[in-house]
Formats: structure tokens, sequence, C-alpha cells
């Protein structure tokens, strides 16, 4: 597995970690109640960051475990990698956009801030991990 694609696969396992992880934070905390009324933003900036530093550690000791078995692949990336990562950020684009829409049709009904916000933060993970998807099969079965 080359560089580029370990940092996919690191990318989507810390996607789907803290999405869960999230998801239960809110609802336990909502704890039958209106999901609105959760105080939603030390959740959601705590998920962010740590998913961030999760996804930096595991690439990290991730590469280091693969450098041990092939010295001499550990961070090369070619032209292959470059349109692999260019596809799948155009892919996992298209639902940011949708997402931005969403937000757009909430903010013109004066939705809650709780639906807002989490419709962009969904968005956000629901493009990388669809745009992490795309690249795996695009590393598996080739761009075509």
């Amino acid at each position: 597995m080359v560089y580029e694609e370990r940092n996919v696969w690191a990318g989507l396992i810390v996607t789907v970690i803290s999405m869960i992880v999230y998801v239960i934070l809110v609802l336990q905390a909502a704890g039958g109640g209106p999901l609105a009324d959760v105080d939603w933003v030390p959740f959601m900036l705590w998920t962010i960051g740590l998913s961030i530093v999760a996804t930096i550690i595991l690439s990290i000791v991730w590469g280091i475990i693969a450098g041990m078995f092939d010295p001499d692949g550990v961070g090369k990336s070619d032209q292959r990698d470059r349109d692999i990562a260019r596809m799948g950020g155009r892919v996992g684009q298209a639902f940011l956009v949708i997402a931005g829409l969403g937000v757009i049709v909430l903010c013109a009904v004066e939705a809650d801030w709780f639906w807002i916000a989490n419709t962009m933060y969904f968005g956000f993970a629901i493009s990388a991990l669809v745009g992490g998807i795309a690249s795996i099969i695009a590393y598996r079965r080739g761009l075509v």
C-alpha cells in the first residue's frame, strides 16, 4: 500500500469513528429530549479537533510500521497518486456543495442553529468519507 493510500485509509477510519462518537455524545446529552436543546458546540469542536489529531497520529504510526517493512517506499507518491487525490476531492466536493445548499435552505427557513451546524458538520464528514471511498476504489481498480 502506497503512502497516499495509507493516509486515505487513516482518514476514513477516523472519520467513521468520529461521526459515530459525535452522534452518541449528542444523543446521550439529549436524554430523549429535543436535540436542538443539546449544548452541541463542545462536542462538535472536541470531535473535530481530536479527529484531526487522531488522523495525524494514525498516519504517522502506520507510516512508521510500513517503513519497517519497505524503507524505500515510504513517503513516495507519483502522478497516479495526485490524479487519484484530485478525483477523490472532486467526488467529495459534490457532497460538500449539497450540504452547503442544505445550510442555505435551513437558514432561509430560520431553523435552529443546531440543525444548521450539524448539516454542515455532517456535510464535511460525508464529503471526506465519500471522497476517501472514491480514492480507495481508484487505488484498487484504477482510474478510468
